[in-house]
Parts: structure tokens; C-alpha cells; sequence
């Protein structure tokens, strides 16, 4: 078991910012922990990364209780806080260097890091010279320098454009297939893109924690689709099964299917046979969205 955490509360004064929290991740896992604005999120991964204290119950990572053995958490743990601290005076290999020492790790890490996490191209930088994205992969690639077996990563996509969007959630998914993957947003297709499965929390407490695959309605889908230029709605329903269809905004649309059957190849095929160019296309979870807003609106 890579994580878990048992029974865990955190008070600021009289106000209760988790409540009796308990749940568990292995390893290879990806796990989206799910929330809107102020439920707690942060001030769990600062717990888990011993950088604050619980007020009450326990967390172990990797076998290591935080409170008792923090270095060793420290050790096996890579963290990326929603605001990624970084020197920008300093040049990308510069800071991963002076990382690297405090860490004792051999050097030829640093440029193994480098290579993972796409920083190559702008490795002879310094980090202020970096757009988001870049600076993003640099939280990362330090994060990764310890080779840690977890990663908890606070709102890692957090002012990304879609093109570094792309980017950094393949990353993701890739370090996700060897190391337990924590990560926290209020993002509900960032969870739909990377994660196995999805912990829910709202005030402080959780009300869901279940695998995507299960999330998954049988008897209807939602498909984004993303033309080159705009389509009439009443063109897009002669597709089969479909049930409704959204223009959602500028040439985007929400196409609603009623079957289980994946309708993707179909939209493709549709697409090609009417001389339309794709720019995305997608599947939306609904049931995600809807179990989101039904345990969150209060």
C-alpha cells in the first residue's frame, strides 16, 4: 500500500478543514482527488507530504508514518504544490543541480529527468525565460529527481494552455504506469483523462471514491467532437443512436448517444464521409459530472 490514511482531521481554530478522512492507494495507480474550491484538497496533500501536521488520525506513505518519520516520507515522495516554487533567476540544469545535492542523488539523474519530463529543448534556460508549461515540466522534473515511489501533485494543470494541457497529462499517465500517482483538482476531465479512479471530497469529507471504469452510464454517452468549421445541429443528429446534440461553443459539440456501444468511430466516419476535418474528439463522462455536482451542490 503506497498510501493511506486513517481517520484523519485538520482544524485551523474552530474551523474543521477535513473530518475524519480515511482511504487507501497502491501502486501503479492514478488517482484524481476531486473537489471544488476549498474542500480540503490542498490541506490533505500538505499532510501527506508532512509540511503540516493533522490534527488528529494518521498517514503512512510507503510504509512510513508522516508524523514519526517524516524524512522518510520526504524520501519516498516527488510533490509539486499548486504554486510550484521555483528560483527563475536560475538556469533550468542549475536549479535541478542544486536540487539534486540537497537530494544526494547521482547527476546523470538530472539530465535523465530532463529527457522524462520533455525539458530538453529548453534546458539552457533560465527558468524565467520558461512559458507555464515548461515551468510546470521543471516542478516535475524536480519532483522526479529522488526517483520517489509516490507522486502528489496539487493542481498540476492549473493555467495550462490546451497544447501544454496535452502535454503535461501525457506525462502523467506516463510516470502513472510505474509509480502511484496522487493528484488533486477541480477539474473534472482532468480526472476523465488521466486517473483509474476518482476520491471525491466536499466540507471536508469524503462522498465518493470509486473507479472511473464503474462511473461509466451503459445506457448513454457523451462525445465531443471539434470541427473545422460549424455544423448544423440538425446534420449531426442523422448520426445513429444519437439522442441530443449541443453546440457548446465556437465549433465544438456535445453529441449524446444512446448506447453503450462506443460511437467515436462512428462521429470519425461521419466526419470523413461529409468532408469535415476533427480537431478533438473525445468521450465525456456524464455520470462523473453528474455524480460531481449531485454530492457537491450543497
Amino acid at each position: 500500500m503506497s498510501i493511506e490514511v486513517i481517520g484523519v482531521s485538520k482544524l485551523y481554530g474552530n474551523q474543521k478543514a477535513l473530518h475524519n478522512i480515511s482511504f487507501k492507494v497502491d501502486k501503479p495507480e492514478i488517482v484524481g482527488f476531486l473537489g471544488p474550491n476549498g474542500a480540503g484538497k490542498s490541506t490533505m496533500m500538505k499532510i501527506l507530504t508532512t509540511y503540516i501536521k493533522a490534527s488528529n488520525g494518521n498517514a503512512i506513505i510507503n510504509g512510513y508514518d508522516v508524523s514519526t518519520n517524516p524524512k522518510n516520507v520526504q524520501q519516498s515522495v516527488g510533490y509539486l504544490p499548486e504554486h510550484n516554487p521555483l528560483y527563475l533567476e536560475l538556469f533550468v540544469k542549475e536549479y535541478l543541480k542544486f536540487n539534486a545535492n540537497i537530494y544526494n542523488v547521482p547527476k546523470q539523474r538530472i539530465d535523465e529527468v530532463i529527457e522524462l519530463t520533455g525539458l530538453t529543448p529548453e534546458s539552457h534556460k533560465k527558468i524565467g525565460q520558461l512559458s507555464k508549461g515548461y515551468r510546470q515540466r521543471v516542478g516535475l522534473a524536480n519532483a522526479l529527481l529522488h526517483n520517489p515511489d509516490v507522486l502528489i501533485l496539487d493542481e498540476p494543470t492549473t493555467g495550462l494552455d490546451p497544447n501544454q494541457l496535452v502535454d503535461i497529462r501525457h506525462l502523467i499517465k506516463q510516470i502513472g504506469q510505474t509509480k502511484t500517482v496522487f493528484l488533486s483538482t477541480h477539474i473534472m476531465q482532468e480526472v476523465e483523462a488521466m486517473c483509474d479512479r476518482v476520491i471525491i471530497i466536499n466540507k471536508g469529507e469524503i462522498v465518493a471514491d470509486k473507479k472511473l471504469k464503474d462511473l461509466h452510464n451503459e445506457k448513454e454517452q457523451t462525445v465531443i467532437v471539434e470541427f473545422d468549421y460549424r455544423v448544423e445541429d440538425a446534420f449531426l443528429l442523422k448520426l445513429p443512436k444519437v439522442d441530443r446534440v449541443e453546440n457548446t461553443h465556437d465549433f465544438v459539440y456535445e453529441i449524446t448517444f444512446k448506447t453503450s456501444e462506443d460511437m467515436r468511430s462512428h462521429v470519425f466516419d461521419f466526419a470523413h464521409d461529409n468532408q469535415l476535418k476533427i480537431l478533438q474528439l473525445n468521450q465525456k463522462n456524464a455520470s462523473l459530472e453528474h455524480l460531481f455536482r449531485e454530492l457537491t451542490q450543497n
